[in-house]
């Protein structure tokens, strides 16, 4: 049996998609506060409802996503980036 390994097959929530696009808009990592704020204009320029809780929901897609982004500076680091190869 063959099992898939790309990270984007498993459908990931559209806010997957966003962070991802904001990191590799900033040269593949950032601080979370600047990928949550970006991710909010983003949001906003689309129409969309910025919900308040973005900071926490943008973090928990950060931990829960661990196969597409990782903290290049360790645990404890606020910077984010998208894993190698992922782009």
């Amino acid at each position: 049996m063959t099992q898939n390994t790309n990270p984007w097959s498993r459908s990931p929530d559209p806010l997957v998609e966003d962070i991802a696009a904001v990191l590799k808009r900033m040269g593949g990592s950032a601080h979370q506060q600047d990928v949550v704020q970006c991710v909010a204009a983003m949001k906003r320029q689309r129409g969309e409802t910025v919900a308040q809780d973005l900071a926490s929901r943008v973090l928990e897609i950060f931990e829960h996503y661990c196969d597409l982004f990782f903290r290049p500076f360790g645990e404890g680091s606020m910077r984010w980036a998208l894993q190698p190869g992922v782009a």
